[in-house]
């Protein structure tokens, strides 16, 4: 069967109810998300398989001054999820008024009468409800009440601890791709549609595809060995720039400027999705741009060999 979204939780169709549903943000679908889902699907193989999160995360809500820090949009997400084998995903609009439904409220009338929910899964630092009133005790308890079956799933962890988005978040900022693809269980990648930029990588010799943070994390800045989805599901190598290329205009908006190995096409108005692999090095200033050109064909070259060795090691 194939996914299915549900965006409006007051109109859920006679075929979504009934499932065993995962709760929680699910930002990045990491590893800790998969043992979470699949724990659920094990203990209650008898239902469809589902998953109740929320968009905007939470945090954006409650705290918009705050820098980007998604790893995964609505879009990515659901479909990490669906690769899970998660049937139904009921996101809901997290708003000002939904913020204030209380834990119990939030039990009762969402996942009961709404949703028709038979199973309910959570890890144990689920906290939801009007300021995270409601607790995993306390869902544990009410379900129970209202004939919902209930698994308390603990966190999958390593030597480091939990998994856990905060961790994978971390790695980004700290320039560890490597690491935070471990965690995932798969690349970390910037999803996003190419813009027209100053054309200046092109005079350098380097085009390259400009795409904008949005609301996606902002990794540690420098440059990466990458690889590029088209929009007809090809997959291309490529070295990319993410930062606020102080050689040329010392700009105060980071974005990502994506090279393409071997490719000559017309990009602008696509939407790509550029999977870091490596940091090959930190963001730094050059003396002029005959030396910013000498460093990215270096920087190319680089990006090459650890796409082909990572390739070999396949």
């Amino acid at each position: 069967m194939r996914a299915r979204l549900h965006q409006n939780w007051r109109d859920i169709p006679a075929e979504a109810r009934g499932c065993a549903a995962a709760l929680g943000n699910f930002d990045g679908v990491h590893l800790g998300h998969a043992h979470l889902v699949h724990t659920l699907q094990t203990t209650r193989p008898d239902l469809p398989l589902a998953v109740v999160t929320f968009d905007p995360h939470p945090r954006e809500m409650f705290r918009p001054q705050d820098p980007p820090f998604r790893l995964t949009l609505s879009d990515e997400r659901f479909a990490a999820l669906a690769a899970l084998g998660v049937q139904h995903v009921f996101q809901i609009h997290f708003d000002e008024a939904f913020s204030q439904m209380t834990a119990e409220h939030f039990v009762e009338d969402v996942l009961h009468e709404a949703l028709g929910l038979r199973h309910v899964a959570c890890g144990p630092d689920f906290a939801f409800g009007h300021r995270r009133g409601g607790s995993v005790p306390f869902l544990a308890e009410r379900t129970a009440e209202l004939g919902i079956g209930f698994t308390a799933v603990p966190a999958l962890a390593d030597a480091s601890g939990p998994y856990s988005s905060t961790r994978i978040r971390r790695l980004l900022q700290d320039g560890y791709p490597e690491r935070a693809a471990e965690e995932l269980g798969r690349p970390w990648f910037i999803r996003g549609t190419v813009q027209h930029g100053d054309k200046r990588g092109r005079l350098l010799g380097f085009p390259t595809a400009n795409i904008p943070l949005g609301r996606h994390l902002e990794p540690a800045r420098g440059v990466y060995a990458v690889t590029v989805r088209l929009p007809n599901g090809q997959t291309r190598p490529g070295v990319a720039n993410i930062g606020r290329r102080p050689t040329i205009d010392d700009g105060q908006e980071s974005r990502l400027e994506v090279n393409l190995f071997d490719f000559e096409g017309d990009l602008y108005g696509q939407t790509l999705s550029v999977a870091l692999h490596r940091m090959l090095r930190t963001e730094k200033r050059f003396g002029g741009l005959d030396e910013l050109k000498a460093q990215i064909g270096l920087d190319a070259q680089d990006a090459r060999t650890v796409l082909t060795a990572e390739l070999a090691g396949k």
